[in-house]
This record gives C-alpha cells, structure tokens and sequence, in this order.
C-alpha cells in the first residue's frame, strides 16, 4: 500500500503499534496529480497537508512586477508540500503549488489532522521534527540568498538536493535560485569542465 512510503519516514523518528498504525491509515487519502495539474492554486485555502509518494511539484507565485513564475520550493518523493500557514490557520494561500510530473500524493485534511493529533497525540513529535527541518532549512536558504553569490548557492543547491537537481528542470532551478536560465547555463558549463 502507498501508505507505506508516509509510515516508513515516520518509523525513522518514532514507533507506531500495529493498532496504531491501522488508526494512522484511516486518515488518508490517496490522490495522482498529473503533470501541470495543481496541488493549490492562489487565493484557495489549503485543506490538505500532501506527503509526497512519488512525483515532483513546484510551489511558486507570479512575480505582480514582471509577471514572471517566482519559485519557492520543489517537493520530491518522501517530502511534503503545503502552504503552511493557509493550512494551520484555514486562509487563502498566496502561492501554487503545481505538478512538475506526474505525482502521486497522500493527504490529510486539515480536520483530520486534528484529529488524528488528539487520538495519536505523540504523532505531534514527528511533525515537529519534519517542521524543525523545513524552518532549519528555510533559515539557510535565506541567509545563502543574502550573503553568497549566485553561483555559490547553485553548488550548494547541487550539493544539498542531488535528487532535486537531477529531477528538475533547469530554468525551474534558475527560478528558484533567483538567477537568469542563460546565467545558470553558463555556471552549468564551468562546473562540468571543472
């Protein structure tokens, strides 16, 4: 069952009985997402927390100024997408969040949540590890951004999230990096011929 993949990451932090885990199943939904097909779009509430099976998505927002896609973040297999804060709070989101390729997802809705917290209350240690991680890693993120330079963050991009670079598009990459496909290419060459 795909459920498997979501109890095999939590079986890295904490122990589920076979009881447990049986309650852990009833609360999810399984769901494919084509690709291009979205997860969330601007303006709508995320109801779901999506852990990622298999696939790759793209959240981003379209830059008012310029009109151009701003990437946030990519989710590959074994990670979750979400807005979090339209999700814990039940407001509209300010990004999307989009299919790269075809992607297959587990949910839970944001009352389930709640409730799957209340009758497996130290399921919450695990959800606080995995958001520890996304705000450790966010918090990087923002000071790379502010002190490196472009190329900098590329190998840092390459050498953090290997499976990210080989699963995604490159000029999704450049977006995410802030940096121009063409400039991208060019640091793309120099790092092959180094």
């Amino acid at each position: 069952m795909v459920e498997n993949a979501l109890l095999k990451n939590i079986s890295k932090h904490i122990n589920l009985s076979q009881e447990e885990i049986s309650t852990f199943e009833r609360f999810w939904t399984e769901k494919t997402l084509e690709k291009g097909d979205y997860l969330l779009r601007n303006g709508d509430t995320c109801r779901y927390d999506s852990y990622v099976v298999s696939g790759a998505l793209k959240a981003f927002y379209i830059n008012a100024e310029n009109g151009n896609e701003e990437i946030l973040f990519f989710a590959i297999d074994d990670w979750w997408a979400s807005d979090l804060d339209s999700f814990s709070k039940q407001k509209p989101s300010i990004y999307n969040i989009q299919a790269i390729e075809k992607t297959t997802v587990l949910q839970i809705s944001y009352y389930s949540f709640q409730k799957l917290l209340t009758e497996l209350p130290y399921l919450e240690r695990y959800f606080r590890i995995i958001l520890e991680s996304y705000l450790g890693t966010l918090q990087k993120r923002i000071i790379y951004n502010n002190m490196c330079d472009a190329e900098s963050r590329y190998y840092d991009f390459l050498e953090t999230y290997p499976n990210i670079a080989s699963k995604v598009p490159q000029y999704l990459i450049a977006s995410y990096l802030g940096v121009s496909a063409e400039f991208l290419s060019r640091v793309r060459k120099k790092y092959k011929s180094s």
